[in-house]
């Protein structure tokens, strides 16, 4: 009677233990794997449950379930894996792309073929390249990425002969197609030595000091950098014969300017501020005594343009 109570304690807690979450690889193959089959042949294909292990060639021998689709997968220095399609799970993909949709009713049971693997070669070689397009910067991309479609086995017995007697990353996954029409195990298994390429490694955020010395050198350079202001004091329109005829000693009307209106103005002839004029040490200046907003300033008035020589006004004939 203790016996059988401590049992149900133990089981009950069991129950009460929260999945571990999926993240890293098996994350990233849930996504490529079901957004493969939807864009390469239009199935609705989700993960239910998927187990991520490391196991022995022999472990991994023991895995495939009778008739299912058996492909081998090359990838980088010679490496070899395998992806494992369960019979209801090839049957729902072959379906898909004879008669658009998922049957539910059982799949009647048979060998694969070389058909169904050229049917089902698209999808595998989508789903690894959206698993490493998802682990660019995961240290799992070192062992799944590069792999691709080799070639297919009609059984699983010639395994022991192609896979290398070394220990292997393998992620299990029972999925659902058509909305459930149909539930089967996709297995796929590579070697855990990681013969692929690293993951992109972002650069590491630089440190205070760093960014200290940056911010002095930065205001340093900012600093030394000469401005070169212009103070107009008015703006003049004359005709050109009046400014090529120019000599000094000639007068030029100013209108309305005045020493207490100056306008500061950059070499681009922005105005950044207004001012008037005064003296500082027995030098002229200018004391700024507004912001950047635009001056009320009235030009000189135009002066009558000369008519060219020889031109008579036109009259009237009698």
């Amino acid at each position: 009677m203790e016996q059988s109570g401590i049992r149900k304690k133990i089981s009950l807690a069991r129950s009460n233990i929260a999945p571990a979450p999926v993240k890293g690889a098996a994350k990233a193959w849930k996504l490529a794997l079901g957004r493969a089959a939807r864009d390469s042949i239009g199935l609705e294909m989700g993960l239910t449950e998927l187990r991520q292990d490391r196991f022995s060639l022999a472990e991994v021998l023991e895995l495939p379930p009778e008739r299912s689709l058996v492909v081998m997968l090359e990838g980088p220095k010679d490496a070899l894996g395998l992806i494992v399609l369960a019979p209801e799970v090839l049957a729902g993909v072959v379906e898909m792309q004879m008669v658009g949709r998922v049957n539910p009713s059982p799949a009647p049971p048979r060998r694969p073929t070389r058909t169904d693997a050229a049917m089902a070669s698209g999808l595998i070689d989508k789903a690894l390249a959206g698993l490493e397009l998802e682990l660019l910067n995961d240290t799992d991309l070192i062992w799944t990425s590069g792999f691709r479609y080799a070639s297919f086995l009609e059984d699983a017995r010639p395994l022991a002969l192609l896979l290398e007697d070394v220990t292997y990353q393998v992620l299990r996954g029972d999925v659902a197609l058509g909305g459930g029409a149909r539930t089967g195990q996709i297995i796929l298994a590579l070697p855990a030595d990681g013969r692929g390429r690293a993951p992109a490694v972002p650069p590491a955020p630089p440190s205070r000091a760093a960014e200290l010395v940056f911010s002095a050198a930065l205001g340093e350079q900012v600093q030394s950098v000469q401005a070169e202001l212009v103070a107009v004091l008015a703006r003049l329109k004359l005709p050109i014969d009046t400014v090529l005829n120019l000599k000094p000693g000639d007068p030029l009307v100013l209108g309305t300017a005045s020493i207490a209106q100056i306008d500061l103005e950059g070499l681009d002839g922005t105005r950044v501020a207004g001012g008037k004029l005064g003296q500082n040490r027995g030098m002229r200046a200018i004391r700024m005594v507004e912001d950047n907003a635009p001056a009320a300033r009235v030009d000189a008035p135009k002066r009558a343009q000369p008519k060219p020589p020889g031109t008579q006004p036109i009259q009237k004939a009698g």
